[in-house]
This record gives structure tokens, sequence and C-alpha cells, in this order.
């Protein structure tokens, strides 16, 4: 059927944190031997899949049960993420050797060490009880109605990979840039390059990032967004409001909230609580005014450490932005398999999308791209697969695949509610760094971040510094406009 992307006028990004395709949708159609209705293959789960612990006894998968203790806490601790920890998930080594043939046998391993590292460090994530076995725990459509009704009653990708084998904000980077500027790790960085939202900007086309209860972070990430005008920003009740009204933008980019009781998702954080915000996101779609027009993305920016069955491929276009890898890489092989969902009423209802071949998050870009007339910004996504011909009905549906859905809700608390989380303080040293007005008046000090002991300290230091920041930017922006200004009648203007 006839790719219908001319149809979309609104493409809207939902980027959820650290899991992998296994974990959350591995057993998706398992119940018809891995087929989906339209009789499709599926990668999924067998339940034979394993992995070796440290004695050498295999570890098989195995479906979380709603009777487990803490059954949306899992895995019970943070696994191990990063470059070198991945390697070692992939090919139980940290360094493995030029050309290895990924395995996917480290992972019960590298929990062990997580679980270990947790305690010794005495960061105290870990549920009580937690075992390097949990690793191997997967979720059903029963536990996460929601992210498997959409995904059976649209389309789900099982050829979707992070952009690099390692962390959060590289393969954020890799999502709005095409790069992450051989960037590895979370370490505190503000990417130079040019982003799609500036891309967009350039063209005349609108777009908007939306914080979910606090300033974004990815409007710090890059010089295109941190000069963009206060319009494209706000928080998911901002979303909510256009959605219904029909006024999103072209492109729209959502965050989750990051904190241990927030909906990110990131391991070991309440599940249940991502669920209500894909529910949320959802039906704002929906029920808004531009439905019929739109295809919401729902993806996740790696797999923090989840086990996944598929071996990364190797055949992944660089950059080409002359960055040098951090470790050596070459950035020519994929990050692990990571969930991904596909929603449009233009999408036929049980698709196994695999588009024109492997799909990684600069296939979002290569899509918006297309739809919009915009120049790539990389090589990466300008060799990346589109997205668009997942869209095949000429006729918009009408049906709502979640009716009668009801959204899972945990009874339990996360044990360190309170403690700032790893995104939480990559934000509060962002903004830190941002220029202020000092006690003498002056703008363009930057400070040290303050001590920061819970989460509520960090949510209000990012609350008052970015609105500190912000009030730098428009007196610029007056500043200038003033200097352009004409000065007719040749007197001088007066200043307060």
């Amino acid at each position: 059927m006839a790719n219908q992307l001319g149809k979309i006028e609104h493409v809207v990004q939902l980027m959820l944190e650290n899991r992998s395709f296994d974990h959350m949708l591995g057993f998706l159609y398992a119940d018809s031997g891995n087929v989906s209705p339209l009789g499709q293959p599926f990668d999924g789960l067998t339940g034979e899949e394993s992995n070796p612990d440290d004695t050498g006894k295999q570890v098989k998968v195995y479906k979380i049960q709603a009777s487990d203790p803490n059954p949306y806490l899992m895995p019970g601790a943070d696994p191990g993420e990063g470059f070198q920890n991945t390697n070692f998930q992939l090919f139980s080594n940290d360094d493995p050797a030029s050309g290895a043939v990924p395995q996917n046998n480290g992972f019960v391993v590298n929990f062990k060490a997580a679980i270990a590292s947790d305690i010794a460090n005495n960061f105290s994530d870990t549920i009580p009880g937690t075992q390097p076995s949990q690793i191997m725990g997967m979720y059903t459509p029963e536990l996460l109605p929601v992210l498997s009704g959409l995904a059976k009653g649209y389309a789900v990708c099982d050829r979707w990979f992070a952009s690099a084998p390692t962390m959060t904000m590289p393969n954020r980077a890799f999502a709005a840039a095409g790069t992450s500027q051989g960037h590895l790790d979370d370490h505190v960085k503000v990417f130079t390059c040019p982003s799609i939202f500036g891309r967009l900007s350039d063209k005349g086309v609108d777009w908007a990032i939306f914080g979910y209860n606090r300033d974004s972070l990815t409007q710090q990430d890059f010089p295109d967004t941190q000069s963009a005008d206060s319009s494209h920003f706000g928080h998911f009740r901002d979303f909510q409001d256009r959605a219904a009204a029909g006024t999103l933008p072209a492109y729209t980019f959502l965050e989750p909230s990051w904190d241990a009781t927030g909906n990110s998702q990131h391991p070991n954080y309440d599940v249940s609580k991502g669920e209500q915000l894909i529910h949320d996101t959802y039906y704002a779609l929906f029920n808004g005014k531009a439905w019929t027009s739109t295809l919401l993305i729902i993806t996740y920016d790696e797999h923090g450490g989840c086990y996944d069955h598929v071996a990364p491929p190797a055949n992944a276009t660089p950059p080409g932005d002359g960055t040098v890898g951090e470790f050596g890489f070459d950035f020519t092989r994929f990050g692990v398999r990571v969930p991904a969902v596909l929603v449009s009423p233009l999408i036929t209802a049980g698709t196994v999308f695999r588009g024109s071949g492997p799909i990684d998050h600069t296939s979002v870009l290569k899509t918006v791209q297309e739809r919009w007339g915009v120049a790539p910004l990389t090589a990466r996504d300008k060799a990346a697969a589109s997205l668009g011909d997942v869209l095949t009905l000429a006729q918009p549906r009408t049906d709502d695949p979640l009716s009668g859905v009801t959204v899972p809700a945990s009874a339990v608390l996360h044990p360190q509610a309170s403690t700032p989380s790893k995104i939480d303080m990559i934000q509060a040293k962002r903004v830190a760094a941002l220029p202020i007005r000092n006690e003498k008046g002056h703008y363009g000090e930057t400070g040290r971040l303050p001590p920061l002991s819970s989460a509520a300290d960090v949510s209000d230091f990012i609350r008052d510094r970015t609105a500190a920041w912000s009030q730098h930017v428009q007196r610029q922006k007056r500043r200038r406009t003033s200097e352009s200004t004409p000065n007719h009648g040749g007197r001088p203007t007066s200043s307060s």
C-alpha cells in the first residue's frame, strides 16, 4: 500500500528510559507463536532463552507475575550502564576484540556486579532480596496492558536499536542531532552541533519540547535549543492543552519526569507510572482535534542493562561529523534493541514494522526530514531507515485499541523516593552552568552546584536557576532589540 506520510501534520515522540525490547515487549506475541495477526514474524521470546551465572549455570528468561514482590520495580536494582558494561553484557568482555560477534551472554554476571556495586557504594537503590537472576525477568502483556495494547493495536518495531551501545545522554543526542559528538557517557556536556529543532526553525517549521513537570533537559543540550524562543517549551499540561486544541507543532518531543517517584520507567523505578504516562499521552492525542493527522512514536533511549536476546547489528553508518569516539569506538555498531511502538489511525492493527533496514533513533530524524523537506544533520540520519512506510491506510481508523483497558498501579513506594536520580543531577549540573545575574547586577556569572540532598531540592534548584537564566536571555533580547531600533530625532534614549 502507498506510503501516507504526507497526510501526517504532527509527529509526537515520547522517549522513556533504559529498558530493553525483550524486557518490555518480548512476550507480546508469545501466545501466537511469535506471529502477529497479520501473519508477520515477530522476533520475541520463546521462553527458552538463557544466560549463564558466574558458576556457569544457565538462568532462563521468565515471566514477571503480578503476585511477585514489587512486580513494577523490576529488576530490583539499577543494572550496569554505559559502553563498558554494555560490552560485557553482549560479549562477556568489556573490551571485545575487533570483529567479535556478540552472544548476549553477560547480563546475569554483569547484573550481579551492579548489585554489589550499589550496595558497596551505599547508593541504596537495590530492593532487599534482589537476585542476579532477576535480570532475566520479563514483563507480559497482562502486566503492561497500555504499552502492549498500543503495540498490538497499531505497530511494534522489533528491529529498533539504540543508536550507540551506551547510556542515556549520548543516545538522546543521537535522537536529536544524529551524533553524540564522540561521547559515550553521561558526564555533563553541552553538545555544540545543530539539532533537528534548529533545522526545523531554519525551514520555518514549528516544533516543541515539553518537560513533564519541570523545564526540559533537552532545552539545554544544543546551541539552537538554548537560544530558541520560550514559545517552543512547556510542560506536559501544556502539551495536553495544545493536543486538545489541535495546535501541536510539526514535531513534538516529550520527556518524562526523572525522579525516583516519576514516570520515566528507569530501573528500578515504578513501571506502572510510565504506563499511566503512555496512556495520558495517547488519549491527549486520540481525543484531540488533530488525531487523524498525527503519528505518535513511543521509544526508549537505551536498554539500561536489561536483557535482550538479539545481537545489535554492526552495520551502522558513523555520523561522519569529524568527531572521535571515546574508547576508540567508531560508531559502526548499534546499541541494544529497545521497545518502540508506532501509533496512528493510518496504521493497520497488528503490524510488525521493520522498515528498509535496522531502525535506530535517527529514523525519527529521517522521517521528520522527509515529511518537511529538512536537510540531514549527519551521515547517520541521512542513511537511516524511514518510518513512513508504516502508514498504509488512506482512510484513518476510528477504533480505539485501548478501550476498556485499565492502567496498572503499584502500591509500593520506591525505597529511595526522595533521593535525587542520576538524570536529576545531570540536569541540575547543566542549569548550574547557565549564566545568571550576580549580586552586583551583572550577568554572565555561572555558579557552583549547591548541596542537593533530596529530589525536592533538585527540582526547586532547577526551577529557580532556569528562571534566573531566562531573565538573562530575555534581557539580552531586549538589549539587542533596543540597539537595532532607529533613534528618531537624534535624542538619546533613556535607560532605567
